[in-house]
């Protein structure tokens, strides 16, 4: 929606009505001014973003159906879809195994059970820091051509890798079939996404044959390749990054390099646009959490509220309120818009700083400290 303007009220036009046998009337009473609406309700639109991505259906994911049933319905729904083959699907499916411990991890994430103070050394850290930059300088000229053509700075690329995979030592030892039919069948909170990623695994193996699904691995949510892209990212937004016909996003670091670049660019990434900016609150000011993350709030707004820059940060015209809580107390952040599209890469907004602060101390060669 649109800013709106605030109205202003006109003075009532008074009318005397007076003879030679009355005193004139009284003018009437002045209505006071309107409040005007809190400022935070004038909201900036939503950054614009793809569909959303299919989810399974209840005739597969409802834990009150019988499992061989939930599995029948998923190849039909798998089928129809994605024009699998049954049979693959089928054979496929008998060599999945549940894996308790998958459903485990899945319920103690550390974007969850960690305040910031104890969420950013895992990542802000020395070793992380001159990995990124080694990385980095292995890996300069492709780095920096997908980021000429996409307008992600290639500082982003290499965080993103460094936090997903540590540069791609640790990209995950679940068979990505085992977690996602772990998830799909075993895990109903969720059960709806990891069966439609599922089924997105079989319409993957159908586009990039090379492709073993029974060899694959990855995380224990199903994400694999040096980015962890899950098989519907990897459908979607994966990039043959050197023309040679194939979607590599394992190890080839060509196809790795832009397919994160498209993620950010499909999801809104801005070029030459800021990502966030250190806070500063009011003394006073009222807590204030938005309801999500979007960057739909101006500044003037969050002004209002007593959230504005520090001195010397950068700004853009519309931001979300983070407040977390670090070594020193509370932390205070504008998240820009290109904040909001590294949280679709992860929701948690803990992930999206420690990418933003680990691209910074790459870029600039300072320490995690100095951030």
């Amino acid at each position: 929606m649109t800013r709106r303007a605030l109205a202003c009220l006109l003075p009532f036009a008074l009318v005397a009505c007076a003879t030679n046998a009355a005193a004139p009337t009284p003018p009437p009473a002045m209505t006071p001014p309107a409040t005007p609406k809190p400022a935070a309700d004038a909201l900036l639109p939503k950054v614009p973003q793809p569909p959303e991505r299919p989810v399974a259906p209840t005739s597969v994911t409802d834990p009150a159906i019988p499992l061989a049933q939930r599995i029948d319905a998923f190849v039909d729904y798998t089928v129809n879809t994605y024009q699998a083959d049954p049979a693959v699907v089928r054979a496929t499916l008998a060599q999945a195994q549940h894996q308790q411990k998958i459903v485990d991890a899945m319920s103690r994430p550390a974007e969850a059970v960690r305040p910031w103070r104890d969420y950013r050394p895992i990542f802000l850290n020395p070793a992380r820091i001159e990995g990124g930059r080694a990385f980095y300088a292995a890996n300069r000229e492709a780095l920096d051509r997908v980021a000429a053509q996409t307008g992600v700075p290639a500082e982003y690329i290499v965080a993103i890798i460094g936090v997903e995979t540590s540069y791609g030592k640790i990209s995950g030892n679940y068979r990505v079939l085992d977690a996602l039919y772990t998830l799909a069948f075993g895990y109903p909170k969720r059960a709806p996404f990891f069966a439609g990623e599922l089924a997105q695994l079989f319409a993957l193996a159908k586009q990039e044959p090379q492709l073993d699904i029974l060899a694959l691995k990855g995380s224990y949510a199903g994400a694999m390749g040096m980015g962890q892209f899950m098989p519907s990212s990897y459908r979607l937004w994966g990039k043959d990054g050197d023309g040679d016909g194939q979607r590599d996003l394992l190890t080839h670091l060509p196809d790795v390099f832009a397919s994160i670049a498209n993620y950010f660019v499909v999801h809104g990434w801005q070029r030459d646009a800021p990502v966030v900016a250190r806070a500063s609150r009011d003394a006073g000011a009222a807590d204030f959490k938005p309801e999500s993350l979007d960057p739909v709030y101006p500044l003037a707004a969050l002004a209002a509220r007593g959230y504005r820059p520090q001195a010397g940060q950068p700004t853009a015209e519309g931001a979300t309120l983070l407040s977390l809580d670090g070594d020193a107390g509370k932390e205070y952040w504008l998240g820009y818009r290109n904040f909001y599209v590294i949280t679709r890469y992860n929701r948690s907004p803990m992930y999206a700083l420690s990418v933003h602060q680990l691209a910074q101390a790459i870029r600039d060669g300072g320490t995690a400290e100095a951030l």
